[in-house]
């Protein structure tokens, strides 16, 4: 079973920019949140309020990092690919994390594609600032020490279960992380966009949320997936989903 292909126009990937939120609208991101008050509050000025819209892709593999994103309410799935034409998921992030991970870490280039999987808002903040307030701010480069090493073990953990689990084990872990980020119910996804995000074929996926909702775990109607028994989907997801959500509360 080969990895799905992944469709993405180039002229969408060059004009898909954030909006610009005219209202202001509360931090969400715990990442943030987790600052103290002072230190919270200096940096928070120096961010916009954005709008990420599902589809639009922030960076490219070997692109250069314009700027980073702490999501409030929307979701960005982290790909890497594979001869420009396969694509695989291998992490997410969403008001847990930031976006831009390899800009606290000395590099300015990405090694992954950054997809947005799900609309919402997120705090931006251009390159640079960014660096230089990180030298500065020793509460930020903490918690994103903490944050790079939740992430990291989600990595590794997500490729182990790319090769050792089955489609439906996979399908609840990342549902599961999905709902965990979101904090939304229903939530909207393509058919294809979780073949893309699997690395399986849409038949694969098809099959496994069918078994889900024979289960009534799920409801899965025109891309709308409504969780119906929370624990039944634990039960059901592999191991992964539990050692992956222990890092990122522990960290």
């Amino acid at each position: 079973m080969g990895f799905p292909k992944v469709e993405v126009h180039r002229n969408a990937i060059r004009t898909a920019r954030p909006v610009r939120v005219a209202d202001p609208v509360p931090v969400a991101n715990s990442l943030l949140a987790a600052l103290p008050r002072k230190a919270g509050r200096h940096l928070i000025d120096q961010f916009e309020r954005v709008v990420l819209t599902y589809g639009e892709v922030l960076y490219e593999p070997g692109e250069r990092i314009k700027h980073v994103y702490f999501p409030n309410d929307s979701l960005v799935s982290l790909l890497t690919l594979v001869d420009r034409h396969h694509a695989l998921e291998v992490g997410l992030v969403g008001r847990e994390g930031m976006v831009g991970i390899p800009l606290s870490l000395g590099s300015s280039i990405s090694p992954v594609r950054a997809l947005v999987q799900g609309t919402g808002t997120a705090m931006r903040m251009n390159a640079a600032p960014f660096l230089k307030e990180l030298g500065q701010n020793l509460a930020l480069h903490l918690e994103l020490h903490r944050y790079t090493y939740a992430l990291m073990s989600q990595i590794t953990q997500t490729a182990a279960c790319n090769r050792f689990h089955v489609v439906e084990a996979r399908l609840a872990r990342w549902l599961l992380m999905t709902h965990d980020r979101l904090q939304v119910n229903p939530f909207r996804l393509t058919q294809e966009f979780l073949s893309q995000m699997l690395g399986v074929r849409r038949v694969g996926v098809t099959n496994a949320a069918r078994t889900l909702q024979k289960n009534e775990l799920i409801r899965y109607s025109r891309g709308n997936i409504t969780i119906l028994d929370r624990k039944g989907l634990e039960a059901a997801s592999c191991s992964c989903y539990k050692i992956v959500k222990h890092m990122h509360d522990a960290a």
